[in-house]
């Protein structure tokens, strides 16, 4: 069987999982504390704040942005349902913008129409890596005083051309950007997260809420010469990460620019052997962007059966996903409140004729090449039929 995706994991990560359990010291300790400094590094932000996982990463930037319940929240629905959540979770209503169809990102022209007196601030999506159009964002941001959060789950390692100098994604270019380690990511932790910033008091804020609103951290007491008693000044949320997960990121971002680079190869390899299938459009990188191709995702044409060419890879042994889904189409959004600004018809589309093939940096030559051979034929079997 070709995967989908794997991890790139071995002893490298297994010995420091293991440093970090017999240190004694198993959360949100010294090799979290480590793990920031490492990952607001090699993004270039000011500050870095590990949690539990982008989701909740999503939840504390939005909470640090302002945004509560009554307000609003322009973003896409085309996007992992945790997106619109993290929504939610403060009360406000997701405000949804189609997307681009060629980058599978938010429509920047639509932004300016779903402005309200009630919007509180913009989540946009780096969907699958691919960067979103940051300079006219943050030209809209700052136009309408608004917050711009950058839900970046999947963009470690993604670049954007920012005023002549490619820029890592995170640096942030907006007030905040929530990673994932989530397996599928391109950095795993097993799960996790990290929020970057450029405002001190926001990061301030999030150290306070990951650990239910403690005054005092675990590493200011423990080091303390004298007895210190931490109160709780504030609702907070037990959204830590712990030391083992660190341990592992630490080693997981060396790599980063080894995996980067073999993921670009394999999707220029992909577009190259792809490019003359009349029946598929291609995944655009603008030339301002530079994906890091967490997964990459084509659209089959509609007159074709999209599971039933999944099927036929299946049997072949070759996994595929369908593309992003949209949040507004899932069930338990016929029950929370939403808008939309306009149709939402290439979001939809793009759910419907999405096809994620296998991408990972381990991927042999010979099993791309199989993917690509494969593909064809089943295309080619739909069309005769």
């Amino acid at each position: 069987m070709i995967p989908i995706t794997k991890p790139w994991i071995d002893e490298r990560e297994a010995e420091a999982a293991r440093r970090a359990i017999l240190s004694g010291w198993i959360t949100q300790g010294p090799e979290v504390a480590a793990f920031e400094r490492e990952f607001a590094e090699s993004v270039s932000a000011l500050y870095a704040c590990a949690v539990s996982n982008c989701t909740t990463a999503l939840h504390l930037a939005l909470l640090a942005a302002g945004v509560g319940a009554g307000d609003e929240v322009i973003t896409v629905s085309h996007s992992f349902v945790a997106t619109a959540n993290s929504i939610r979770y403060c009360g406000a209503v997701p405000v949804f913008v189609d997307i681009c169809p060629d980058t599978f990102n938010l429509d920047v022209a639509q932004v300016e129409a779903a402005i309200t007196p009630s919007t509180r601030a913009i989540l946009c999506v780096h969907q699958m890596g691919m960067p979103c159009d940051l300079s006219r964002l943050v030209g809209i941001a700052q136009k309408h005083a608004l917050p711009l959060i950058e839900d970046a789950a999947c963009a470690i390692g993604s670049e954007v051309l920012w005023n002549g100098n490619w820029e890592r994604i995170g640096k942030p270019h907006g007030d905040a950007a929530c990673f994932s380690f989530h397996p599928r990511k391109i950095v795993s932790t097993g799960d996790g997260g990290m929020i970057t910033t450029r405002h001190a008091p926001w990061d301030e804020k999030f150290r306070l809420w990951r650990q239910h609103g403690m005054s005092i951290s675990d590493a200011a007491r423990h080091s303390s010469k004298r007895v210190v008693f931490e109160e709780y000044t504030e609702l907070g949320f037990n959204y830590r990460m712990t030391d083992i997960q660190a341990a592992i990121g630490r080693e997981q971002l060396k790599r980063l620019p080894q995996v980067v680079a073999r993921r670009r190869e394999l999707a220029a390899g992909y577009r190259e052997a792809l490019q003359d299938i009349p029946n598929l459009i291609l995944p655009a990188e603008p030339a301002w962007a530079r994906s890091n191709w967490q997964s990459f995702c084509l659209r089959i044409s509609q007159g074709l059966d999209r599971g039933q060419t999944m099927q036929a890879l299946l049997e072949r042994g070759i996994a595929t996903r369908r593309g992003i889904s949209c949040a507004h189409r899932e069930p338990v959004y016929q029950s929370q409140p939403w808008r939309s600004a306009g149709s939402l018809r290439c979001s939809e589309e793009a759910q419907d004729t999405g096809l994620i093939l296998p991408l990972y940096p381990q991927m042999d030559p010979n099993d791309q090449a199989s993917v690509i051979s494969e593909l064809r034929q089943a295309l080619a079997a739909e069309c005769v039929c």
